[in-house]
């Protein structure tokens, strides 16, 4: 048996891509099979109220690794694309942001990220790696930098090509237009305007082109990669490995690092169309290709816990397991859905305000340390991993900046009956568009809905004309006053209240908007790495293996592969 030092446990952090919170059976579904996750719930703690900070992969990844809302760390965007749409993009995770993955470094841990990272790989240069995990904490990286997509199958609709196509060729057409009326002004002395004036606009013309022009069967190539550490191993990615490659690096971690103490971050690609399953587990499920997805990830779930308790890390082994975000709903092929079920609450994935966006699986394990079988159904957040994490190991939380999680620790234990939030905002974007108040005297918790989107159609309870939900404009509606749930009665915000119905309205909805002004105060202006700039797709930026633009390597061919 392998003891590391009792004061500094090794943590395995697992985080599920698109898992809906009613996919698991310790969550209510008795129809696919999650008997390791279950498992997991059985010999710890099961959270009832877990919320991601939001209902999209990248902003909510952001915070889950700083502990901040991810408007603070301008990883929430302004505009419709909600999420990093390139590696060759500039925006991503600012190197000034504070991961609890970079603490448990300076406190002598070995890390490693394993799997999706989709918070962007360079700044100004292809090689500098300046949002890579590298510059992050994390000792070492194999995985995605960016996420799946049907593009790196290539057998299904086009997700990125598909909302981008028209975007792009519009921008050209009206910077072309623009650039092109300037320069007829300049040359005829219409009207006096600067030539970098007109430099600019055709090189942003020119990249919004290049883009429009590379969403045409390059994004596979752009996107669909896999790296070690710095190096591209992948380009485009054999899907067929893929599980049996990121599992093997798993527990090949945790066994080079038994003697501890160790920090393992699981960033699953399960269960993210377009759900690549092995063909041990297609067609073994009642949900179809998504149950396969399902349930193929519980096993490699109990495969990292196989290997802990083989090493004899059981006992001092602090296990996370969680998902980004609620699922998907618009995914579908034909008439299959592809997409997971958020149990009985409203909405999904992209949806900022709907618990079935943000209202997530979330289990505890950590054997001797936290009671075995306990339920527990405070406010919880997938910010305060930062917090619990870095105390557990001795580090200290930055007192320069604002951190929105609080640990766990207490509430976990048994030794507070109730967690440090009181108000959670839910953000679609830089778009507020719920707040819930835990009033902690009676025990109800309020939720106020600020902002809703307009479901496609009309009573289908999802965005299926879209694809995904805007955050703003003509695809959401405004609410003055605010839809008031009460979430202790009536969970899956079926029956708004209004002061007609509800004598504590008026008074509930003017503490919460005081919270919401309290709120806005503490947040400051910082550059938007989701801007249509930052967002966009940079040639010189582009991961690329050989020599650009013809890049193409598979170094993980002649491997051994056979975990499966």
């Amino acid at each position: 048996t392998c003891v590391s030092n009792p004061s500094k446990p090794n943590f395995l952090l697992i985080l599920a891509d698109d898992l809906g919170i009613g996919d698991v059976g310790c969550y209510g579904n008795d129809t696919i099979r999650t008997p390791n996750i279950d498992g997991l719930a059985k010999d710890g703690v099961r959270l009832t109220q877990h919320i991601a900070a939001a209902a999209v992969c990248t902003p909510s990844r952001a915070a889950f690794l700083t502990g901040r809302y991810p408007i603070r760390s301008g990883m929430a965007s302004g505009t419709q694309r909600q999420v990093l749409f390139w590696n060759g993009c500039s925006g991503g995770l600012p190197p000034n942001e504070t991961t609890f993955a970079r603490i448990l470094q300076q406190q002598g841990y070995s890390t490693a990220l394993v799997g999706k990272w989709h918070m962007g790989v360079n700044c100004k240069s292809r090689h500098d790696h300046c949002h890579h995990p590298l510059n992050h904490g994390f000792d070492y990286f194999y995985g995605m930098p960016f996420t799946l997509l049907n593009e790196c199958q290539g057998t299904d609709d086009p997700e990125l090509a598909k909302s981008l196509q028209d975007t792009y060729w519009l921008y050209t057409q009206v910077i072309i237009l623009a650039v092109l009326t300037l320069l007829t002004g300049k040359l005829t002395n219409l009207f006096s305007v600067k030539w970098k004036i007109i430099i600019c606009l055709a090189i942003c013309g020119l990249l919004y082109f290049i883009s429009w022009f590379s969403s045409y069967g390059f994004t596979k190539y752009w996107n669909c990669i896999l790296m070690r550490n710095h190096g591209i191993t992948e380009q485009p990615m054999n899907l067929e490995k893929t599980t049996s490659n990121m599992l093997k690096e798993a527990v090949s971690f945790i066994e080079r690092n038994k003697h501890g103490p160790f920090l393992l971050f699981v960033s699953l690609l399960h269960v993210h169309t377009p759900l690549i399953t092995t063909e041990k587990f297609q067609g073994r499920s009642r949900h179809g290709l998504y149950g396969d997805n399902v349930e193929e990830m519980d096993w490699m779930v109990g495969r990292l816990l196989d290997v802990i308790d083989k090493e004899g890390l059981k006992n001092n082994t602090f296990i996370y397991f969680a998902s980004d975000h609620g699922g998907s709903l618009e995914a579908h092929r034909g008439n299959a859905q592809l997409g997971g079920w958020n149990g009985i609450y409203k909405g999904g994935k992209g949806m900022g305000g709907w618990e079935g966006g943000i209202r997530v699986p979330g289990i505890v394990r950590w054997p001797g340390m936290l009671p075995a079988g306990t339920v527990i159904n405070e406010l919880t957040s997938l910010m305060d991993v930062f917090p619990t994490v870095v105390h557990l190991a001795g580090g200290a939380v930055p007192r320069d900046r604002v951190i929105d999680g609080h640990t766990l620790l207490p509430l976990l234990q048994g030794r507070v009956q109730h967690s440090g939030h009181e108000f959670m905002f839910h953000y679609c974007g830089v778009f507020l568009h719920a707040v819930r108040w835990h009033q902690k005297d009676s025990g109800t918790v309020w939720k106020a809905h600020y902002a809703t989107p307009v479901f496609q159609p009309e009573a289908s309870g999802a965005c299926f004309g879209r694809g995904i939900c805007p955050c703003f404009g003509d695809g959401v509606t405004h609410h003055d006053p605010p839809l008031l749930f009460d979430l202790s009665q009536d969970p899956s915000e079926a029956n708004p209240l209004s002061a007609d119905t509800e004598p504590l309205f008026d008074t509930v909805t003017r503490r919460i908007g005081k919270a919401v002004e309290e709120h806005r105060k503490t947040l400051t202006p910082v550059p938007q790495q989701l801007s249509p700039y930052n967002n966009i797709w940079k040639p010189w930026l582009q991961p690329c293996c050989g020599t650009f633009p013809f890049c193409w390597c598979d170094e993980e061919n002649n491997k051994v592969h056979g975990m499966l």
